[in-house]
């Protein structure tokens, strides 16, 4: 019999996309829709959502709701793969323009725990009926704006409806959606959910909390995040609480779109190349080279960095290495946006070493195609890293990832030390202490790879040879949901 599974989350690529959950919603339900399960997605109506659907039809008025007027629920489909979209429509809280949480200033919307108690609320009411047509066996809660929906489905069932079950997933602990207690009358959960085993966090209301107390499974993004949320150092104030739950808690790593990041098929970069034939790589380097301003010089180690500029990412770390890089005669290419001292810092650099080191601020899709391609090294530097998608692209494109030991980071880069060269193992570069000595020493090992060249063209090679699609995750998924209905 097929599994019915509804997605719950904010964003959705290629609708709407602020970050790597986009990705995941965007990718996981058609790969799961590809092995059998009916997989459907629900999104606030925000107007990018609206714009790319087709065949938008309505399917249930939900009446008035958390001060957003009359609330109705539509259904369209995304084309060209055709999966099931439910859009949330209230007008009052998703027509705005720009940033879906943000507004004109960059604060955060006043009325987000409305307006995102709202998306959890409609799944849990999908789940129980809303539309006639169809019903899901489990709702799949994405991150805190989601966070909500097994809470109001637990709250649904002490009103008589049938049990439904849940999962969240988590795509980044540090991002918790608490808001003021003041604010738990509007959500219109019973007044006993607001308590230490509920949605109350250190006096505030926490939705990732309720989610991660009340869904029935936990997933994160990869299998050593999940063991690092569940200490102090990486638990964001919820190791406690996840401690209590660590047999209902599964990393699954997340897949690669390798339709949209390959070399063999991508028209962005200026020479496509594969594993057995990677001449076009050097193509791509002297494109880049020529792009960014930096001397053309094919010997020189390119490292390429793309990324959000915050501390998050390591980029402090990796502008205390710049001179390290320079020095050896290498380039580093950075594009990028977010903290002020860090885009400074990064535009300092560039004008410190021209011809050596090159920035752009702002994000250009096609220019991170490019750098990808066109490095020798990507380098993923993270204080803390969910799962990371960067250098997943990196490996897919033959340019060995430099990565520091957390989270998914762990889970797909092998070090290139003796061993695992002598043992065939090698893809990339990792450093264990988030430090100038660890990342430099890390910096020096890519060096020194450089020059033996015949072990740089095997890590290239295997680096290129690995794969993490999505359909092995959907898999890994779908062994969670087994275990919740028995399907």
């Amino acid at each position: 019999m097929t599994v019915c599974v509804l997605h719950a989350a904010a964003e959705m690529f290629p609708l709407l996309k602020t970050g790597g959950l986009a990705d995941v919603v965007g990718a996981l339900p058609l790969a799961q829709s590809q092995l059998g399960t009916d997989a459907r997605v629900v999104l606030p109506g925000f107007p990018a959502v609206l714009a790319g659907l087709a065949d938008l039809e309505p399917v249930a008025d939900l009446g008035g709701a958390f001060g957003a007027g009359n609330v109705r629920l539509e259904r369209g489909v995304l084309p060209p793969h055709g999966v099931v979209v439910y859009v949330v429509r209230a007008d009052v809280f998703y027509d705005r323009p720009g940033n879906p949480y943000l507004d004109a200033a960059h604060r955060p919307y006043a009325d987000n725990d409305r307006r995102f108690a709202l998306l959890g609320w409609a799944a849990a009411r999908i789940a129980t009926g809303a539309d006639p047509t169809w019903k899901p066996h489990i709702v799949h809660a994405h991150d805190w704006h989601a966070g909500l929906a097994p809470a109001y489905l637990r709250a649904f069932e002490r009103g008589g409806a049938p049990r439904t079950a849940s999962v969240i997933t988590v795509h980044n602990l540090a991002y918790q959606g608490t808001f003021a207690a003041s604010e738990f009358g509007a959500l219109q959960l019973p007044g006993d959910f607001y308590a230490v085993e509920g949605v109350e966090f250190y006096g505030l209301v926490s939705f990732l909390k309720a989610g991660l107390y009340y869904a029935d499974r936990i997933t994160t993004v990869s299998p050593t995040y999940a063991r690092e949320i569940q200490t102090q150092a990486h638990g964001a104030g919820l190791h406690g609480l996840l401690q209590t739950r660590t047999h209902d808690i599964t990393g699954i790593l997340n897949g690669v779109d390798y339709s949209i990041w390959s070399p063999s098929v991508d028209d962005s970069i200026a020479a496509k190349y594969t594993a057995s034939k990677v001449a076009g790589k050097s193509k791509c380097k002297a494109a880049l080279q020529e792009r960014m301003g930096l001397a053309r010089d094919d010997d020189a180690l390119l490292f390429g960095v793309v990324s959000r500029l915050t501390e998050q990412k390591g980029l402090d770390l990796l502008l205390s290495a710049v001179p390290d890089i320079v020095q050896r005669g290498g380039q580093l290419v950075v594009l990028g946006t977010g903290d002020p001292a860090l885009e400074t810092g990064m535009k300092n650099a560039a004008a410190a070493h021209p011809g050596a080191v090159a920035v752009e601020l702002g994000f250009d899709e096609t220019l991170s195609h490019l750098i990808i391609a066109g490095s020798d090294i990507v380098m993923v530097p993270s204080r803390f890293e969910p799962c990371g998608l960067t250098q997943l692209y990196a490996l897919a494109y033959g340019a060995p990832p430099l990565v520091h030991r957390v989270g998914g980071l762990a889970d797909t880069v092998v070090d290139s030390s003796l061993e695992n060269l002598a043992d065939e193992l090698a893809t990339g570069f990792v450093f264990d202490t988030f430090d100038r000595a660890g990342i430099v020493g890390a910096i020096r090992r890519a060096f020194a790879l450089k020059a033996r060249r015949t072990d740089w063209k095997a890590v290239v090679k295997r680096a290129m040879g690995q794969s993490f699609s999505w359909e092995a995750a959907a898999l890994r998924y779908a062994e969670v949901y087994q275990g919740l209905t028995g399907r």
